[in-house]
């Protein structure tokens, strides 16, 4: 289906590319993966010819091969606010669909309409509607949108619209660039079983490591201006990276003695006379060993959150609110959670159901417009949006944002923060506005939780992240002692990091007892047909409802079950944490490094010990409260 040969391409000098080559055959799904600002983006470009080869801004070489009549389906940019409705914009994007039922209506000639409604019958035009319909409901929108007009949505739902379409036109080889970064979790659910049935190829970028892990069936990889490509998803990808450093580490080792041992020989005999005949065929055997290199890991400045001091649960209480905007009608209603200090929640719900609402009005963004708010003496609240990387202020560098947080500090202070955020002495002076999306998200949130919040509260915080930085931060959250409230279309982070569910729908925000498999699998069966999703969403709510439940028996008393609740999430906490520990001490390349290998080690037999506690713990509060009953 696609083949890139010997692909060199250069953007100011930098190379993106050099002689770089892969072959994707047709029907593979193709993640293809890399940090950001290694080029990613730019091949899709390359590829779709926005960027030729030899322009101004980048010269390369190479080729690009497509099978011949291969159809390329891409979203370009976000559908025009018109007045066209939803259903009909998604419907015009298969180009030939449109023109033959144009022309069915149109046409007198007899056999041309004969050769029309055949064709129409090979691509399953009539069923178009009823497709179209299942894409968009799919992404997020309801039956009721379909009829409206494009220009009553906004940019990001617009976005979506020209997703649809480009999934209803079934390209031959599909290109898709971070979709999911303007879907929320439910569309993000959607779209990775969809690709996962997707007839033909696709090729697409992302840092969505689940969807790396279920939804594709190779990795292409840019490492060093190379193309490496793999069967398999995410992990895989990553194990075999490691054996392949590792393999190549051991190589050098090897090369390296023999190399010292010419070397000493020639530098030994290549004086004498009846050695020098010797002497010279090793120094140009020398000369020609051509020198293993051994690829050296990437950095990714971690996330450090200073821990607040602890203060005793609960820490927050929210009692019968109404939340929303002065102005027009709550958006949510009679809303009565509770925050303790160490609760690690993550806020599922459909786009435009209320989570943000729910977040700001916690973080009093927005006032409350009935209902109490209920908190603890001197608490402090960080709460951190994607939309606040547009208030960075053009124009000012990193120095002089983060100069506001310690006005009357000398220039080292500053630059001695600055660090701690991850912001080097070659980057601390850039203008915010040349920072990549990660920078500045980065920089956001070190300026949000610089006074050691005691919950921290995270709106989508890795739309800009590429998966080393997300793994960062799910380190940074893991480590932090406070409670956190997190936002995202990202399950692994989610899943990594939370503990709790909180539901937003309908009107209402509460508690969810479920996971987010058993969420995930009630939102899938949303889109299924009635008697269908009614058996799905009876298996998935039945699943919820036999799971072990934090709360425990009537009969125990508040102390009892907070005892039982406390060791639950210290147990869960423990093994999310070994988990990532025991991943890392699995990458052959810990090892090279003595003393990070010995820290993590420590590091996993304390958290072990932990763990051991932490369930220890629970089982005697298990038997306590059993013990009454």
């Amino acid at each position: 289906m696609l083949q890139i040969t010997d692909l060199t391409f250069r953007i100011e000098g930098r190379a993106l590319f050099d002689g770089a080559s892969a072959q994707i055959a047709d029907g593979w799904k193709v993640g293809l993966v890399g940090r950001n600002g290694t080029g990613k983006s730019t091949l899709l470009r390359i590829i779709r010819e926005e960027l030729a080869k030899g322009e101004a801004t980048g010269r390369g070489d190479g080729s690009i091969r497509i099978n011949r009549g291969a159809k390329m389906g891409f979203v370009a940019q976000e559908v025009a606010a018109n007045n066209q409705t939803l259903i009909d914009v998604v419907l015009a994007a298969d180009t030939e669909r449109h023109a033959l039922m144009a022309e069915a209506e149109t046409s007198e000639d007899p056999m041309r309409i004969g050769d029309i409604h055949a064709r129409l019958a090979d691509i399953d035009a009539w069923s178009g509607e009823a497709r179209a319909a299942e894409i968009l409901v799919g992404l997020g929108f309801t039956q009721n949108d379909l009829g409206r007009t494009c220009k009553e949505f906004s940019g990001g739902w617009r976005m979506r619209a020209a997703l649809g379409g480009v999934l209803f036109a079934r390209p031959d080889l599909l290109m898709l660039d971070e979709p999911t970064n303007y879907l929320d979790l439910e569309g993000a659910a959607w779209l990775e079983v969809y690709l996962r049935k997707y007839p033909h190829t696709v090729v697409i970028v992302s840092h969505d490591r689940d969807l790396l892990n279920r939804s594709v069936t190779h990795i292409l990889a840019l490492e060093q201006t190379k193309l490496v490509l793999s069967a398999g998803g995410y992990d895989m990808y990553l194990k075999r990276r490691a054996e392949r450093t590792q393999h190549l580490a051991a190589q050098k080792e090897k090369q390296d003695v023999q190399r010292a041992h010419m070397q000493s020989f020639i530098d030994r005999f290549k004086a004498k006379a009846s050695k020098a005949r010797q002497a010279q065929s090793r120094m140009k055997m020398l000369e020609k060993m051509t020198e293993i290199s051994v690829p050296l890991a990437e950095r990714t400045v971690p996330f450090h959150f200073g821990n607040p001091e602890e203060l005793a649960s609960p820490i927050l209480e929210i009692d019968k609110a109404d939340m929303g905007y002065a102005a027009g009608k709550p958006v949510l209603e009679r809303v009565s959670l509770r925050l303790d200090f160490d609760d690690r929640i993550a806020i599922v719900g459909a786009n435009g159901q209320g989570k943000t609402t729910l977040v700001k009005s916690i973080a009093q963004k927005l006032p409350l417009l009935q209902g109490l708010r209920r908190a603890s003496k001197n608490l402090r609240v960080g709460y951190f949006s994607q939309d606040q990387l547009d208030e960075l202020r053009a124009g000012e560098n990193v120095l002089e944002h983060v100069k506001d947080l310690i006005p009357n500090a000398g220039q080292a202070q500053v630059r001695a923060l600055a660090a701690q955020f991850g912001f080097g002495h070659e980057k601390v002076e850039t203008k915010v506005e040349k920072l990549s999306g990660g920078e500045k998200v980065r920089l956001l949130m070190g300026l949000t939780t610089y006074k050691k919040p005691h919950i921290l509260i995270l709106d989508e915080p890795t739309s800009h992240l590429d998966i080393d930085s997300r793994e960062a931060l799910i380190y940074g959250l893991n480590e932090f002692k406070g409670a956190v409230l997190i936002i995202t279309h990202d399950t692994y982070l989610a899943e990594a990091t939370a503990d709790r569910l909180w539901l937003v729908k309908d009107g209402k925000a509460s508690p969810y007892d479920g996971d987010l498999a058993d969420y995930k699998a009630l939102v899938l069966a949303a889109d299924r047909p009635d008697e269908a999703r009614t058996h799905a969403v009876a298996r998935a709510e039945l699943a919820a409802a036999e799971k072990p439940k934090a709360s425990s028996p009537s009969k125990a008393t508040f102390k009892q079950k907070h005892r039982l609740e406390t060791a639950e999430k210290e147990v869960a906490k423990a093994r999310a944490a070994l988990e990532l520990i025991d991943r890392d001490l699995g990458d052959p390349d810990t090892f090279t490094h003595k003393a990070d290998a010995e820290a993590k080690l420590k590091s996993r037999a304390r958290l072990q010990s932990q763990l051991d506690a932490a369930e220890t713990e629970w089982l005697e509060a298990l038997e306590a409260i059993e013990g009454q009953n």
